[in-house]
C-alpha cells in the first residue's frame, strides 16, 4: 500500500463492544478529514468475536490476528512498523476518539517538526478529565506523590494550550513514524504499563519532543485499569515502573522511588481504614509489589497461562 498521511493503529484485547465503539469513532473522524488514512487493527488472541467485528467493520483495511497473547508494547510495534502512514495514531479499543481529535493532533505535528508524539486530553465516560501526561518518574516525583502534591508537581495535562509535555499517554497518541523507527519502536520488556513512558523518553533523549494537545479529545473506558486480574495488574506496574527506573537511572535512584512509592501507598492504606469508598487492601498490595518489584505473578505470566490453554485472562 502507498504512504498515506495516517494510520489508526487499534489494539484489541478482548473486548468487542468496545472495539465496536472505537471503530465507529474512527470512521466519524474519517469523514471529516481531507488527509488520507487507514485503519489497522490487531486483535489480541481474543475469544468473543472481536476478530470478526473488525473484519467486518467497513473502516478497517488492515486485520492482525495473533494466535498466542502478547503485551501490549510488542502489540502496538507491529502495528506502528507495518503501517503505512508517515503518522500512526496509537489508540487502545477502550478509546473512543471525539470530533476532531485527529484533526487537532495531526496539526499539532504538522506545525513543529521537532516533535515526535502528540497525546490527547482524556475523558471518563461521564465527562470527567483524566490526567494523561505526567513528568518523567524518577526520585523527585516519587516525592511529590509522597508528600500528595503530585497533582500540581508531576501531572501535566493541565490548561487548554498544546505545550510540550515529558509523557503523554499511549490511549491516545499520534506518533511520528520516522522518529519511531530511529529509536526502534516500542521496548517489548515492557508487556504492559510504563512502556509509552520508556518510549517517550527516548523519543526525548534522541532530541524529539512530545506534545499534549487539549483540543484533542477522547473518552477513555480505562479497560485496562479496572478489568479482571487486579492482583496481576498491580505487580505489572510496579515491576515495570522499577523496570523503567533501573533502565533510565541509577541503582540508587530506583531503589529511593521503590521505598518511597511503598511508603506511599502505606499511607494511603491506613488513611483507606477510615475514609469511606477506599480500598486498604489493594493500597497495601500496591505497597507490597512497589518494595518487591520482582516477586509475584503479573499479566505476563497471566498471558503465558492463557497460551498455554488455561485461558484466564
Amino acid at each position: 500500500m502507498a504512504e498515506v498521511d495516517l494510520s489508526y493503529c487499534v489494539v484489541n484485547t478482548q473486548q468487542r463492544e468496545l472495539l465496536q465503539r472505537a471503530l465507529d469513532a474512527i470512521g466519524r473522524e474519517q469523514a471529516a478529514l481531507e488527509i488520507t488514512t487507514e485503519v489497522l487493527v490487531l486483535d489480541n488472541s481474543s475469544t468473543d468475536g472481536s476478530a470478526g467485528t473488525a473484519r467486518d467493520h467497513p473502516v478497517v483495511d488492515d486485520l492482525v490476528v495473533l494466535e498466542q497473547r502478547a503485551g501490549k508494547a510488542e502489540n502496538d510495534s507491529m502495528l506502528l512498523e507495518r503501517a503505512s502512514g508517515r503518522y500512526a495514531l496509537l489508540c487502545n479499543e477502550d478509546t473512543e476518539l471525539q470530533p476532531g481529535a485527529t484533526q487537532a493532533l495531526y496539526a499539532a505535528l504538522e506545525s513543529n517538526p521537532n516533535a515526535a508524539a502528540a497525546g490527547a486530553k482524556l475523558l471518563s465516560p461521564d465527562g470527567q478529565v483524566q490526567p494523561s501526561a505526567w513528568r518523567f518518574p524518577g526520585p523527585l516525583t516519587a516525592l511529590a506523590s509522597a508528600l500528595f502534591v503530585h497533582h500540581w508537581t508531576t501531572v501535566q495535562s493541565s490548561g487548554e494550550e498544546t505545550k510540550p509535555v515529558d509523557w503523554a499517554q499511549s490511549a491516545a497518541l499520534l506518533v511520528r513514524r520516522e522518529a519511531g523507527r530511529q529509536i526502534g519502536w516500542l521496548d517489548p520488556q515492557f508487556f504492559v504499563y510504563s512502556d509509552e513512558v520508556d518510549f517517550c523518553k527516548r523519543l526525548a533523549d534522541e532530541g524529539w519532543a512530545t506534545l499534549y494537545v487539549p483540543s484533542a479529545r477522547a473518552i477513555h473506558h480505562e479497560q485496562l485499569s479496572t478489568g479482571a486480574l487486579p492482583e496481576k495488574r498491580i505487580v505489572e506496574l510496579s515491576r515495570n515502573r522499577d523496570r523503567y527506573m533501573c533502565k533510565h537511572h541509577s541503582p540508587v535512584s530506583a531503589a529511593v522511588v521503590r521505598w518511597l512509592t511503598a511508603w506511599t501507598y502505606s499511607l494511603r492504606a491506613i488513611a483507606a481504614t477510615v475514609l469511606p469508598g477506599h480500598n486498604a487492601a489493594r493500597y497495601r498490595a500496591h505497597a507490597r509489589a512497589s518494595l518487591h518489584p520482582d516477586q509475584g505473578e503479573g499479566l505476563r505470566e497471566a498471558a503465558l497461562d492463557y497460551n498455554r490453554g488455561g485461558r484466564r485472562l
